[in-house]
């Protein structure tokens, strides 16, 4: 078992992860600032969002304020939750196992 490999492994996916909830925090703000610019990144992101830096990548080819607008979205909400994650990880996963056996 190679934990740096697996830590290395979650941590990206924490980062899609988190380029997805950033995302769909720009969908809401736009929807309700500009709908068009809301649609046509509704549209843009359909398929795109599985790989976090994949997507910004393509997104700052085309939209380069929006990419800007959702890294620093993703950046806050990774600040803000930073601090309780590691905790929660670890006692959902207890408590889950606990449930299961």
């Amino acid at each position: 078992m190679n934990l740096k490999q697996i830590a290395k492994d979650t941590a990206k996916t924490l980062q899609s992860y988190l380029t997805y909830q950033a995302l769909r925090t720009v969908l809401a703000q736009l929807g309700e600032t500009n709908p068009p610019l809301e649609l046509w990144l509704h549209n843009f992101s359909s398929g795109k969002i599985q790989n976090g830096e994949s997507y910004i990548e393509q997104l700052l080819r085309e939209k380069p304020d929006l990419a800007l607008r959702i890294m620093t979205v993703r950046e806050h909400i990774a600040e803000e939750i930073a601090e309780f994650l590691p905790e929660m990880v670890r006692t959902g996963i207890q408590q889950a196992n606990m449930e299961q056996r």
